[in-house]
């Protein structure tokens, strides 16, 4: 990656946990896996196969726990920032159904990037969608005003101060809340219908967000969130389900609910976990693991099966 290429990186790395990730990756250096497994030239996205035979053909959109950021092998030829996984749910039922898949997912993805090019080389992700289309997958609205990373950032930053009160909450309080509503519920919504209308045929499913943490205490410094912070997060991860939820029913498209199916198996669940603690290596970090990728995709078949 060029001197260039890598300011504007870093430029655009702070806007959610997906990019927060990578960066960490970048700084770094790749993993042998991220070098047999992307390039560092971004390149526009590719059909994981070929769907001129007729079958369904199936695009994915959305952001880092669209794309499994953090679930090796990345996808060959994939753009390095966006951190795609062969192993991510898309991929998952992509195989299983003997579905066509064009995965356009991309780490630290908003709902903007739905219409503008995220990086030099990397299209718009509704590009990828045309009458044709059968089948899409969306997960996104997570980095839109930085909800999750900004939280997660605010919040592990204020643990150092008071790690058994509520610092986070007490300093912020619905701030951290408020744009679910009145900001990112409407860029939902608009995404969803320039779906409909890109790929008026398909059958379109918006797939909500796992558990990051338990109800309460959490598991500091695993999770570096102060005890009485945690049912904040909780709140938020709530507020943002439902207004997706409504999002998607507002649209006429159907939602895949991942909150009650992930109860036990948040951050601080040990073995049973899905997502990857803040101590996790790499990208993992607070994003699903290759356990929570299987877990999605179980509900997304589930989902296109009814």
């Amino acid at each position: 990656m060029d001197a260039r290429n890598r300011r504007r990186w870093f430029g655009t790395a702070i806007r959610g946990l997906g990019l927060l990730a990578v960066a960490a990756t970048l700084a770094t250096g790749c993993s042998g896996d991220d070098a047999a497994g992307s390039t560092g030239r971004a390149q526009a996205p590719a059909a994981a196969q070929t769907a001129d035979d007729g079958s369904t053909r199936y695009v994915n959109l959305g952001d880092s726990f669209s794309a499994g950021t953090g679930v090796r092998p990345l996808v060959e030829d994939s753009p390095i920032y966006c951190q795609r996984s062969s192993k991510n749910f898309a991929h998952i039922v992509a195989a299983e159904e003997n579905l066509a898949l064009t995965d356009v997912s991309c780490a630290g993805a908003e709902t903007a990037d739905f219409r503008a090019a995220q990086h030099e080389g990397v299209p718009p992700q509704l590009d990828a969608l045309g009458m044709d289309t059968d089948v899409v997958t969306v997960m996104i609205g997570g980095n839109d005003k930085r909800t999750y990373g900004r939280a997660i950032e605010l919040c592990s930053q204020a643990a150092d101060t008071n790690p058994l009160g509520s610092p986070c909450t007490d300093r912020y309080g619905q701030s951290l809340i408020e744009p679910v509503g009145k900001d990112i519920y409407p860029a939902i919504r608009a995404a969803l219908r320039d779906v409909k209308v890109k790929a008026s045929g398909a059958k379109i499913l918006l797939v909500g967000y796992p558990w990051l943490m338990p109800p309460t205490i959490g598991c500091y410094p695993e999770m570096k969130l102060a005890v009485g912070d945690v049912p904040m997060i909780r709140r938020l991860q709530t507020e943002l389900n439902d207004y997706g939820r409504r999002a998607a029913e507002d649209e006429g498209v159907r939602f895949v609910d991942m909150l009650p199916v992930s109860v036990g198996h948040d951050a601080c669940a040990g073995p049973q976990r899905w997502i990857e603690p803040m101590t996790a290596q790499g990208p993992a970090r607070v994003h699903p693991n290759e356990r929570g990728q299987e877990a999605i995709a179980e509900q997304v078949r589930k989902a296109l099966a009814n």
